[in-house]
């Protein structure tokens, strides 16, 4: 006798394994690598110690 499965379950599933497949592609296509998400940190580390090298006010009111 064959195996008795709820129909719902097993379309949410279908669906489900879909939208993961399709998940897995666009993460390839359009995802970053993890050494292009670090030359990204980086430079904005840098960026943001420039800008605040470049400040003209003291950052603590109590320096003056």
């Amino acid at each position: 006798m064959s195996e008795i499965i709820n129909l719902k379950q097993a379309r949410k599933k279908r669906d489900r394994d879909a939208k993961d497949k399709d998940s897995a592609v666009r993460r390839v296509q359009f995802g970053q690598s993890k050494s292009d998400k670090k030359i990204v940190d980086i430079s904005l580390t840098r960026l943001s110690k420039k800008l605040d090298d470049h400040k003209r006010t003291p950052s603590n009111p109590l320096d003056d």
